[in-house]
């Protein structure tokens, strides 16, 4: 079984988010507390990846089109902890 660690400030993120968000959250964490990050591979939706730049050594996770939540594997065998949920932003170029 996997702990996850919410970071302090998502309690108030998580009650200005969409109901379909969280409940997609919800799903996410009840995924890897079972299963891990390698559980997210077997649902297609949840494209989990790992990120570069500033961000190098998180991943990110789509519990919708637009919504992200962002997560580090801790260095313990079965830590995640979660960072922040966004919207992504999808630049033109």
């Amino acid at each position: 079984m996997w702990a996850i660690y919410e970071k302090k400030s998502l309690g108030k993120t998580i009650s200005k988010l969409p109901i379909d968000v969280v409940k997609h959250y919800e799903l996410w964490k009840k995924i890897v507390e079972h299963e891990g990050q390698r559980g997210l591979y077997l649902i297609k939706g949840f494209y989990d990846e790992a990120l570069k730049g500033n961000w190098q050594g998180y991943r990110s996770s789509r519990l919708t089109k637009q919504w992200r939540v962002i997560y580090k594997v801790g260095k313990q065998v079965c830590e995640i902890y979660v960072i922040d949920i966004n919207p992504h932003n999808y630049k033109r170029r």
